[in-house]
């Protein structure tokens, strides 16, 4: 099973006789009802495997399992594709419907991004289907992904969908900052998910909380999340919930988590049409530094199918139904975030249904003496800013305490229609907003 070639871009065939022995040695392990399957050191080149129930794939330190480029190599299969039912290449490292699934080791997964995110980015047509995750696990209980490198993903990096039951701990996660939507951890629909001690350096959204869209028949929620003792760095957001959240997101707890360079820290984005409820999320001990914006909360998002209609944009009234997104009971707690670029938060509700019980607590952001000017939230009649406060705005029943603003260019807080919106002890460059 070894070898020495080196070459990602070598001809195929290498890889699919070495997919064939593996694959062999995973699903012999599943008719013996169960057991490990060991990588061991060295290099070994292939294409899509199919993870099967009680079967450990365990990766020796130093081994690398090489994902080699070729579409021929991950079959169609169906499954979810931003927030939608779709048919996609298979992901590398493939589960479906299982139990006791398991990704283990020290070893290295590389999923040979580099030629999938040249063709997104020149030809995407040429794909059949959109391009593999690096791990896919769909309507699984009880997986786990432990101690292991991923790098390289041909997008998503790993991504449970409809899963119940996920611990990711101790795993590094390296795809480049500028490769196309290469989020690092994307549960999706799924419930009691625990991820921890990681570290995730990636070209989109570290990791995002995702409940399916208005185009997928089945509203399932995403629940019951712990995120603990991260670090993300680069990025365009630390932790993302949304824009895909028809089917509802709540439960979700963030703690001891060090953001460095995203582009946003804590991010909750939606729209009109799409629908579903986040509630109860807890954010506390984060600290970040060199975000463009710490806090994000926008209804308004325009990217994706749907997102330029006129109604997205619309800051005047609509009828409330079930397409009315909602979010309530958000609370962000011992907070510092230092040399911040554009603005310190940027939370917003919609004008017929404004954001309920929301709380910032022991907050402190301070801006880069070199800031450079963007746009806090991907929304129509949000202009670029550099070193700007607070803007909120259909705040109801909310409050920020001990909040402190420094460095600021302008006003620390423009407030829009939150005549509930109580501040206690918030101080902009020292001095009292409340008094």
């Amino acid at each position: 099973m070894q070898t020495t070639d080196t070459d990602t871009h070598a001809p195929a065939v290498d890889a699919g006789t070495e997919t064939v022995a593996l694959q062999g040695r995973i699903d012999a392990a599943a008719r013996a009802g169960g057991g490990t399957v060991v990588v061991p050191a060295g290099l070994h080149r292939t294409g899509a495997l199919r993870l099967r129930s009680h079967v450990e794939l365990h990766l020796e330190s130093g081994a690398h399992l090489q994902f080699v480029p070729d579409p021929a190599l991950y079959p169609a299969v169906h499954a979810r594709w931003e927030g939608a039912p779709a048919t996609i290449h298979s992901p590398c490292l493939y589960a479906q419907g299982e139990k006791d699934v398991a990704i283990t080791g020290l070893g290295t997964i590389d999923g040979g991004g580099a030629p999938w995110w040249d063709t997104f980015r020149h030809d995407r047509d040429a794909l059949a289907h959109p391009r593999p995750t690096l791990i896919g696990l769909h309507d699984c209980e009880r997986v786990t992904i432990r101690d292991v490198t991923l790098r390289n993903s041909p997008s998503w990096t790993v991504h449970p969908l409809r899963c119940d039951g996920v611990t990711i701990t101790n795993v590094v996660i390296v795809n480049p900052p500028d490769s196309p939507n290469t989020d690092g951890i994307d549960p999706e629909s799924s419930r009691n998910v625990r991820i921890s001690d990681c570290h995730i350096d990636v070209g989109d959204d570290c990791i995002v909380i995702k409940a399916g869209t208005e185009r997928d028949p089945q509203k399932i929620a995403c629940e019951n999340i712990t995120i603990t003792n991260c670090t993300m760095v680069h990025g365009h957001g630390g932790v993302v919930i949304g824009s895909e959240m028809s089917g509802g997101v709540r439960n979700v707890v963030i703690s001891n988590c060090v953001f460095e360079g995203t582009d946003r820290g804590i991010r909750i984005k939606a729209r009109r049409g799409r629908g579903g409820v986040v509630e109860d999320v807890r954010v506390m001990n984060v600290v970040m530094r060199g975000v463009m914006c710490p806090f994000v909360i926008n209804p308004f998002y325009f990217c994706g199918p749907g997102g330029t209609e006129p109604y997205v944009a619309d800051r005047s009234p609509h009828p409330v139904d079930d397409s009315t997104p909602v979010f309530r009971r958000i609370h962000l707690a011992h907070v510092t975030a230092r040399d911040v670029h554009a603005a310190a938060g940027y939370l917003y509700g919609l004008p017929e249904q404004p954001l309920s019980e929301v709380t910032l607590d022991d907050v402190v952001v301070s801006f880069a003496p070199d800031a450079v000017a963007g746009y806090p939230a991907m929304a129509d009649g949000v202009e670029a800013m550099a070193r700007a406060g607070f803007h909120l705005g259909y705040l109801a029943d909310s409050d920020l305490s001990r909040v402190r603003v420094d460095g600021v260019d302008g006003p620390g807080l423009v407030i829009t229609e939150s005549p509930t919106l109580r501040l206690t002890e918030v101080r902009v460059d020292g001095v009292r907003q409340d008094a």
